[in-house]
């Protein structure tokens, strides 16, 4: 088993548990299942195996019978992914509770972007800027938002480097919830003012992502966490599941088919699990056609503990200390790293990464050629696709899409040095013409 570095989180996380309410109802959502060994759970807020301390993911009795009945269901839905509430751990009233109801981002042809790196197949940037606080965390926040409900809790938590702080926020705000958020001390200071003008507490932590998420598993574990939902941590099976959203747009904005390669950015990796999960469950409910696929994740080289185990042949990952300007993805121990590596290599992917000089070229280049301005984490999946191209580890022939999963004004200071004025003149003809910008 990989993952005995939970154990002593998951014990503590058996003992502590609030015990789920009897009358809990989560849809589909049927029991916890063990990623390492198969036991199953009822479902409540834990998050490891009481048997071998491996992680939990939600177990589903999903619709069964004519997959274009729940195509055209699923299509006459919400315009956000409530859409996909058949498929979801939610209650099947959830489009009418209080919530932020993000998804349903647009899914961008790139043909600019896809001349400049050489691709001739077709090229689409799924663009989550678009949700309601600009990046993909409040999908996941949004389903984790309906297990706190279900659950019990009154506050609302987590840790975060910095994006999940402003989603978690935000839903609590909207859903009537107290929040208290923890992030490392020397985060973006956009991100700091977004995830503290919700008015809930904002605590930060001397360190890194890896410290501020030990803190809080201490936390859960004690009296003082009594009653509260971190959504990554002891909600983090419901949390995850958000995400497999992801994978159900983009086959449905593609006519209900799956793209040839997927490029998607890699902290703790559960991102890229559960779009994996998402499409097998597609495919397995006959909603798109069962096809091979790609899936690349993409790593800063500033922390890339899982591109380093990917290329050099590993199971595991070796921790480090990140330096990077992609802090959303300074993610030094990721949870979900063995999974990761499953996943590129049972695929025929990979897992690559760049340096902060890339990182801001790539950032440049897609707000150059698609007018859409990425955070890091955007500059990270554009600039790793680059490089695989360039590698021949990319088919540029092949239908591929490219996550960028954050808005570029959260993250100035990584384009801040070298963007500004074309030129500074005065307020006359002559000027302008000695500028040379006639």
């Amino acid at each position: 088993m990989r993952r005995k570095g939970l154990a002593c989180m998951a014990a503590q996380a058996v003992e502590s548990a609030t015990p789920a309410p009897s009358d809990v109802s989560l849809g589909p959502a049927a029991a916890l299942s063990c990623r390492e060994c198969g036991e199953r759970f009822p479902l409540g807020p834990i998050f490891a195996c009481a048997i071998c301390f491996g992680p939990l993911e939600v177990a589903y009795d999903l619709p069964t019978g004519d997959p274009e009945a729940l195509r055209r269901r699923i299509e006459a839905g919400p315009h956000n992914i409530w859409r996909y509430a058949p498929l979801l751990p939610v209650p099947p009233d959830v489009a009418a509770r209080p919530n932020l109801n993000p998804g349903l981002t647009k899914l961008v042809r790139a043909d600019n972007l896809a001349r400049e790196l050489g691709v001739t197949g077709a090229l689409y940037v799924k663009d989550d800027s678009g949700n309601p606080t600009h990046s993909f965390k409040d999908r996941v926040v949004a389903i984790a938002v309906e297990a706190a409900r279900a659950f019990g809790f009154t506050t609302l938590s987590c840790s975060s480097t910095g994006n999940l702080a402003g989603a978690v926020g935000a839903a609590a705000a909207r859903a009537g919830f107290r929040s208290c958020v923890f992030i490392p001390h020397d985060l973006e200071a956009g991100k700091v003012v977004m995830a503290a003008v919700y008015g809930g507490d904002l605590v930060g932590i001397e360190g890194t992502y890896d410290d501020v998420n030990r803190f809080c598993s201490e936390l859960i574990g004690d009296p003082l966490g009594e009653g509260w939902g971190f959504v990554n941590v002891n909600l983090r099976p419901y949390y995850g599941e958000g995400s497999k959203t992801l994978a159900y747009e983009i086959c449905e904005q593609l006519g209900w088919r799956i793209p040839d390669q997927i490029v998607i950015p890699v902290a703790s990796g559960s991102q890229l699990t559960k779009i994996d999960k998402g499409l097998k469950e597609l495919i397995a409910l006959g909603l798109v056609p069962d096809r091979p696929y790609r899936i690349f994740g993409a790593q800063a080289e500033g922390c890339a503990p899982v591109s380093r185990a990917f290329k050099d042949g590993h199971d595991v990952m070796c921790p480090v200390k990140p330096d990077t300007i992609a802090k959303s993805l300074a993610i030094g121990n990721p949870a979900d790293g063995p999974y990761v590596l499953d996943i590129a290599r049972r695929t025929g992917g990979a897992v690559e990464d760049v340096n902060d000089e890339q990182i801001v070229d790539a950032i440049k280049l897609l707000a150059r050629t698609e007018g859409i301005f990425a955070e890091t984490a955007g500059g990270v999946t554009v600039g790793v696709t680059r490089k695989l191209i360039e590698a021949g580890l990319l088919d540029p022939a092949l239908t591929t899409v490219v996550l960028n999963t954050g808005d570029g004004l959260k993250t100035l200071d990584a384009v801040a040095p070298t963007t500004g004025p074309s030129a500074i003149i005065r307020p006359t003809l002559d000027s302008f013409r000695e500028a040379g910008l006639a």
